[in-house]
């Protein structure tokens, strides 16, 4: 991501005007201007962790699946299983293409028995839209509601207590990946309870008009309710450090579910559905290759697409790194410093065989081979509620 002068080409969310006004320095994220960060990275990524931070997400899509058939349309379509489902509940699944590769990672939120609305990538909105209709029967309908939704996520410790004094919303009841409906100016706004942070959160779902007044309510709470806007360079430091996977990094059409140690989303006991096949002979033969974390055990930062090689073997294929012949066995998917946890840490893929916690590895970072370990991941334990 690249700050940016000129923005007339990018999308942007109802909020953008607020985001200028507080000197957010904007980038280019999926075709959308949004701010990566308004005072520093760093600091953002701190106060959620202690306290609580606003985030726009508006960017990302919402699709309405609705009508007779609906579940079974989506238990077909989707990885997960939807008779985890029940009214107010959400659950993660992937929408992947026939031979089981990943289109996206979305969630589900049944309203109803056949009324869902499925929150997708920014990126996807379009590609997923037409992934959903090509296999919706005539009695099930499927709408776009991505232009005229935003969202508002507040997430960190405090973000229940601090929603609950400015908006009055009754939040104590609302469990871990579930969502309700609350009214602010007589409108409608579905409060989730979820976030990508590995900290405790909400997403405030609302009309574009009405978002403005919401931004503006936490935003006159400010710092002396313990709240803060943060931008996208926090939201990335902060979901590298709980392992959870970025679309368009850890995920895409090139990887499978289970390459990326998501079984927990793939229910194969639920009977057919799209990408079933090329995933069964994943599970019974294993992946050739497996998401890993790694922390860096010296100062470099391994960027998206630097290569990982064995600390253990020369001699392999042709590929120069540090003036030797490696064995090349992986990339780099993401990588950062983690300011939780005070060192710099990644994600990438491996070659089965590697993925073993304490296993480590060289990453070639400006030409020179730089130690890795790999560690169990979340590198910072998620503080959710219990969904149960």
């Amino acid at each position: 991501m690249t700050l940016l002068q000129e923005t007339d080409s990018l999308k942007k969310t109802p909020l953008y005007p607020r985001h200028l006004s507080l000197q957010g320095k904007i980038v280019d994220f999926s075709g959308w201007a949004l701010p990566v960060y308004y005072t520093s990275i760093i600091a953002e990524h701190q106060w959620t962790r202690n306290s609580a931070s606003v985030f726009d997400v508006s960017h990302l899509g919402e699709i309405h699946v609705s009508g007779p058939g609906a579940f079974q349309f989506l238990q077909h379509r989707l990885t997960n299983d939807m008779n985890k489902l029940r009214d107010g509940k959400i659950i993660y699944s992937l929408l992947c293409d026939e031979k089981g590769f990943t289109l996206d990672d979305i969630l589900i939120c049944q309203a109803a028995r056949d009324d869902y609305y499925i929150i997708v990538n920014a990126g996807n909105i379009e590609q997923d839209f037409e992934a959903f209709r090509k296999y919706a029967p005539d009695s099930v309908t499927v709408k776009n509601h991505s232009d005229e939704t935003a969202c508002i996520a507040v997430q960190g410790p405090k973000s229940e207590a601090i929603i609950q004094k400015i908006f009055g919303f009754d939040l104590a009841a609302l469990r871990y990946y579930y969502f309700q409906e609350e009214k602010f100016m007589g409108e409608s706004v579905w409060v989730s309870r979820s976030g990508y942070t590995g900290e405790d959160g909400f997403e405030l779902f609302s009309k574009n008009a009405l978002s403005m007044a919401l931004w503006d309510r936490l935003m006159d709470a400010d710092r002396k309710e313990g709240i803060l806007p943060a931008g996208l360079g926090a939201r990335n430091t902060l979901r590298l450090e709980a392992g959870n996977v970025l679309y368009g990094h850890e995920l895409n059409t090139t990887t499978t579910p289970l390459e990326a140690g998501l079984h927990f989303a793939v229910s194969f006991d639920k009977g057919d559905f799209v990408g079933r096949g090329g995933m069964r002979v994943q599970k019974t033969e294993g992946t050739r290759r497996r998401l890993v974390g790694f922390k860096m055990l010296d100062k470099p930062v391994a960027r998206e697409n630097y290569s990982i090689y064995s600390a253990t073997e020369r001699g392999g294929p042709a590929e120069k790194f540090g003036g030797k012949e490696g064995r090349k066995i992986g990339t780099v998917t993401s990588g950062s410093w983690g300011p939780s946890v005070g060192y710099n840490i990644g994600m990438g893929y491996v070659e089965t065989g590697f993925e073993t916690p304490g296993t480590i590895l060289e990453i070639e970072i400006h030409n020179r081979p730089v130690r890795a370990e790999v560690v169990k991941l979340p590198f910072v334990r998620k503080k959710h509620r219990s969904s149960q």
